[in-house]
């Protein structure tokens, strides 16, 4: 009998340091892959990705990186959305636009600060101003910065989107179809702008760096609840790429125009109009999204009882770059 308990006690022992370990193992407490995106419209990705520091930084977890090519906001936020990506770039606007959908993600990071749409056609159009727009055929990525950008011009020269016809084509396409005279103009983003500006003779007709919102770096609500630690790990690689980038401006602009392959003038006449001096998302993104919200919420996108500035503060999630970046 005595043998019988020694023999049931050790094997209750056993149980109870197995079921610690399933519930505090690796396993439990960190994640098997880490998936980013990468965009040509953020160029520390570019950096991130060309040098390997995510996947050197936790190769010693044994965490696998992997990376996915978003080739828009709205791309972005269907990976965020499939469960595809865990961290995706994207406008904050866009953002913003799939968070008012339900989608489950945060805003943790700023990737930079880009004047990376304008309004766009060919030289020799006769459109010199966003009214002479009304009755035209404007090409534009829905659920993008150049989107709602476009929105927000038409609503400041007493336009609406019904008063042009908006050909939902993703960016490059857009760009090609202005060239191919398939659309009027076009709200274009960089580097594909860019490209064509210094290759296609097209023209901005109508810039406005504040209607750009930041380029924001997007985790999924499920990921960060489950691993606080790696998105702030994440977070300092991403910190890493874009200090480098301040330091190095002529080899970020080899790296975008290799990755994009674009000339590298193009490559770097979309880094002048881009900023990277402000990581830490906070009140002045908040501002621009509320601004854009609005607009968005007048031409009946958002519904009216969508509550802006509460949707707003549930996207914007300053506290993880805050402890990172002193």
């Amino acid at each position: 009998m005595k043998k019988w308990f020694g023999i049931l006690a050790g094997l209750l022992l056993l149980f109870g340091v197995s079921g610690c370990s399933n519930s505090t193992g690796a396993k439990g407490d960190k994640p098997e892959k880490i998936v980013l995106d990468y965009a040509y419209y953020s160029p520390t990705s570019l950096i991130l990705k060309e040098f390997g520091w995510a996947e050197e930084a936790f190769e010693k977890e044994g965490i696998k990186v992997e990376y996915v090519l978003s080739q828009g906001s709205n791309k972005a936020l269907e990976f965020l959305n499939s469960k595809s990506v865990d961290f995706g770039s994207t406008a904050g606007a866009a953002a913003l636009m799939a968070k008012a959908k339900g989608a489950p993600i945060e805003s943790v990071y700023i990737f930079s600060k880009p004047e990376w749409t304008a309004l766009v056609t060919n030289k020799d159009s006769s459109i010199q101003s966003v009214s002479d727009l009304k009755g035209k055929k404007v090409a534009a990525t829905v659920g993008t910065d150049p989107y709602i950008f476009l929105l927000r011009t038409l609503d400041e020269a007493g336009l609406s989107a019904s008063d042009v016809q908006i050909v939902n084509l993703q960016h490059s396409d857009g760009a090609s179809a202005l060239t191919t005279k398939q659309v009027d103009a076009w709200a274009g983003l960089d580097p594909h702008m860019a490209k064509l500006e210094l290759e296609a003779d097209t023209k901005l007709f109508y810039r406005n760096a504040d209607f750009n919102t930041y380029g924001t770096l997007n985790v999924r609500s499920e990921f960060a609840k489950k691993y606080p630690n790696y998105v702030k790990k994440v977070i300092e690689v991403y910190e890493k790429a874009r200090k480098w980038a301040l330091e190095n401006p002529d080899k970020t602009a080899e790296i975008l125009s290799k990755e994009a392959k674009i000339n590298l003038d193009v490559a770097k006449k979309q880094l002048e109009r881009t900023d990277f001096s402000n990581p830490v998302p906070g009140e002045e993104q908040k501002q621009a999204l509320k601004s854009a919200g609005k607009v968005l919420q007048k031409d009946d996108i958002f519904k009216g009882d969508v509550k802006i500035d509460s949707l707003v503060d549930e996207l914007i999630n300053p506290k993880f770059a805050e402890e990172v970046i002193k």
